[in-house]
């Protein structure tokens, strides 16, 4: 079996997959402070609870959008699985054309999520990755990665408003019921949340005419985008696990 990994800013999104069927799936803090043996002893747990030995993975593969924590994470698959993970990084193959102008600077993350689009979607294509920043991507109708946008997450920019300002206090990401609302609070998820699903709505649009496809099929990975999903119109399909299927699917590539 092969063992993902996608370490994010917020969580470590992992999973275990036998050829293509994801077995099972599981989330860590990211936490810059823990050690090898800490994350280490997490999965045991983990795998053990749902009947797992260490020793079924045959294989790692890893993501980060988070440099400090690498050396960590990669001592601990030598520790624990007795073996280096494959990182997804400049120089490894990925099967599709990246029209970026500087490939280097394409975050792992994002290249997983274009990889899984082309073979699960094909295109014209939209991905939406809603994490600590909410990444875009487009496949155009020959499969090739053209490039997006990269925009402040929902959690972030509530945050962003509340530590910005003395007297606005904090508040759930709850959508109120009318977009004209009648408490601070409410006043706050209204702009909020439905400021930022506009946000998206309008991108998907611009992302649409540029492609020259109007009717471009948009995927949604990432914890927040249920809250878009919800809006009629937006989002055609929630695969909450694609960034995990394009490690899967680059392992297979480059092993």
């Amino acid at each position: 079996m092969i063992l993902t990994m996608d370490v994010g800013n917020t969580n470590i999104k992992t999973a275990l997959f036998d050829g293509t069927e994801m077995k099972q799936y599981w989330r860590l803090s990211t936490s810059k402070s823990s050690t090898s043996d800490e994350y280490g002893l997490k999965l045991c747990a983990l795998f053990e609870h749902e009947g797992y030995k260490l020793s079924d993975v045959e294989g790692i593969v890893m993501s980060s959008v988070v440099p400090t924590i690498n050396f960590t994470l990669e001592h601990m698959c030598k520790n624990y699985f007795h073996m280096a993970p494959m990182i997804v990084a400049p120089g490894i193959r990925t099967g599709i054309n990246l029209k970026y102008e500087n490939p280097r600077e394409l975050g792992s993350d994002r290249i997983a999520n274009a990889v899984a689009t082309q073979a699960e979607y094909g295109g014209p294509s939209i991905f939406i990755d809603f994490g600590t920043a909410t990444t875009f991507g487009a496949i155009d109708a020959d499969g090739a990665f053209l490039g997006g946008c990269i925009c402040p997450g929902i959690k972030l920019t509530s945050e962003a408003l509340v530590s910005g300002t003395a007297k606005l206090p904090r508040f759930e990401l709850v959508r109120p019921e009318s977009v004209i609302s009648r408490t601070t609070v409410t006043n706050l998820q209204s702009g909020v949340i439905n400021g930022y699903i506009g946000q998206i709505d309008y991108l998907v649009r611009k992302f649409r005419e540029e492609l020259k496809a109007p009717d471009a099929l948009v995927v949604a990975t990432g914890g927040m985008a249920v809250i878009v999903a919800e809006e009629n119109g937006i989002i055609d399909k929630l695969d909450g696990i694609l960034t995990l299927k394009g490690l899967r699917i680059l392992y297979e590539r480059n092993r």
